[in-house]
C-alpha cells in the first residue's frame, strides 16, 4: 500500500525513527508525544508513514562509529568541527558536530523540521545534507563527503601546500559558486542569505565542482541570532561593511563576500596578509589601487605562468570589484554576476566601478587584536 503523504506543518509532531526500506528510500515515523518519541513506543495517535528520500536521522553511536570516535578532523568553523566518516555500506560522509550552546538552538521538533527542509534543497553547486543527529544536548549534521576538501585548503592562502590549479578550473569554480548563490538568492522562496561566504565554506568534489556549504544554518537557531552575527563578523575581509557596522544583512552582503572570494581566486592572494605593512594587508584595497593604476594584470596569480586568457582574467577581477562596491545598490545581483562570468552579458572595458567598501577602523581593530594575541 502506498504511504500517505501528510502535510508536515499540519501533522508533524515528532520524528520517532527512520528506517531504510531499500537503497535510496527511507521513511520517517511520527508520534504524538515526546515521551513516545524517546521511549520508542507508538502512541495511539501515531501518524502515517511519510516517505522522505535520502534524509536520515542518525544515532550518535552510529556517527561515532562511522567517524572512528571523531578521529579524522577535516575542518573547523564557528559552528563546530567537521569529521570524515564512513557509513555502513561504504558511503563516505562529512559529520559536523555543532558546538553552539543548546540554549541558542531551536527545540528538537523545530530543529529536525528545519534540517529536513534544508535537505530538500538540491543543486549541483550546493552541498547535500543527508541528515542529522539529535540526542540530548548533541546536535550533528551529516553531509556528502567532498574529496578535495574546501577551496581554502585547495589553493588559497598558503603557497607551500596549495594545489596549482589551472585557469579553467578556477573559472569553473568561480562560475559554479555564482550559480549556487544565484539559486539560493533568486530561485528559492523564501530566499536564503548565506551570511558567511568564504573559501572554507566552498567545498570541492573529486572533479573540483564547487559546492556551497553551510547555507541556511541560521534557521537552526532561535530568533536571537546575535551570536551568528558575532561569528560571521570574525571572518575578516569577507564581510560587507554594512553588515559589520550596522548588522544590515541582505543578499547584497553575500554579493560583496563573493566579490572578495573572486578576487582571491584570480590573484591567489590571501584576503588579509598580516605580514605586510598596514595599508597593504587587504586584498580588496590592493586590487582597487591596481585598477586605478591600470595594472590589474600584475595581480593575476603567477602560478598560472601566463597560461590563461588575459582578457577573461581581467574581466573576472573587474567583476569582483563590481561586487564589492561600497554602495550596495550598485552591486549586481548574483544571477547577473553569473551571466557576466559566462559572457551572457557583455561587460564593457570602460565599465564604471565605484570605490569598494572597506571595513576601515573595524579591520584595524581586528589586526591590533590579532597582533596582541
Amino acid at each position: 500500500m502506498k504511504a500517505q503523504v501528510l502535510h508536515p506543518m499540519k501533522t508533524l509532531r515528532h520524528i520517532h525513527k527512520l528506517s531504510t526500506l531499500a537503497p535510496g528510500k527511507h521513511i520517517l515515523r511520527f508520534t504524538s508525544s515526546t515521551k513516545d518519541l524517546w521511549q520508542g513506543r507508538w502512541g495511539p495517535q501515531g501518524c502515517e508513514i511519510v516517505p522522505i528520500p535520502k534524509f536520515r536521522i542518525f544515532s550518535y553511536s552510529e556517527l561515532k562509529a562511522a567517524t572512528q570516535g571523531f578521529r579524522y578532523k577535516i575542518g573547523e568553523g564557528g559552528l563546530g568541527s567537521v569529521y570524515k566518516g564512513q557509513l555502513q555500506g561504504g558511503v563516505f560522509v562529512a559529520v559536523k558536530v555543532l558546538s553552539v550552546e543548546l540554549e541558542s538552538m531551536r527545540g528538537e521538533r523545530e530543529f529536525i523540521s528545519e534540517i529536513a527542509a534544508l535537505s530538500d534543497i538540491k543543486h549541483e553547486n550546493l552541498v547535500s545534507l543527508r541528515g542529522c543527529c539529535v540526542e540530548g544536548a548533541k546536535r550533528l549534521l551529516v553531509y556528502d563527503y567532498m574529496e578535495n576538501n574546501c577551496l581554502a585548503q585547495a589553493f588559497l592562502g598558503g603557497k607551500q601546500n596549495r594545489m596549482k590549479l589551472n585557469w579553467k578550473i578556477r573559472r569553473d569554480i568561480s562560475i559554479g559558486i555564482a550559480r549556487g548563490l544565484s539559486y539560493l538568492h533568486e530561485e528559492i522562496n523564501p530566499h536564503i542569505v548565506h551570511r558567511d561566504i568564504k573559501g572554507s565554506n566552498i567545498l570541492l568534489d573529486q572533479n573540483f565542482t564547487p559546492k556551497v556549504g553551510d547555507f541556511g544554518l541560521s534557521k537552526l537557531f532561535t530568533d536571537d541570532i546575535s551570536h551568528i552575527s558575532t561569528r560571521v563578523a570574525g571572518t575578516l575581509g569577507y564581510l560587507s561593511p554594512e553588515y559589520a557596522t550596522s548588522g544590515q544583512l541582505t543578499r547584497k552582503s553575500d554579493v560583496y563576500s563573493f566579490g572578495v572570494l573572486l578576487l582571491e581566486i584570480v590573484s591567489g592572494l590571501p584576503v588579509v596578509d598580516f605580514h605586510l605593512l598596514y595599508g597593504e594587508q587587504f586584498l580588496v584595497e590592493k586590487v582597487w589601487e591596481s585598477f586605478n593604476a591600470n595594472s590589474l594584470l600584475e595581480l593575476i596569480d603567477p602560478v598560472l605562468n601566463d597560461d590563461f586568457p588575459k582578457e577573461e582574467a581581467l574581466l573576472f577581477l573587474k567583476i569582483g570589484l563590481l561586487c564589492v562596491q561600497e554602495i550596495t545598490s550598485l552591486r549586481p545581483g548574483m544571477s547577473r554576476v553569473f551571466k557576466m562570468l559566462t559572457h551572457e552579458i557583455n561587460t564593457d572595458d570602460d565599465v564604471m566601478i565605484s570605490r569598494p567598501g572597506l571595513l576601515g577602523d573595524l579591520m584595524e581593530l581586528k589586526i591590533c587584536q590579532k597582533r596582541s594575541s
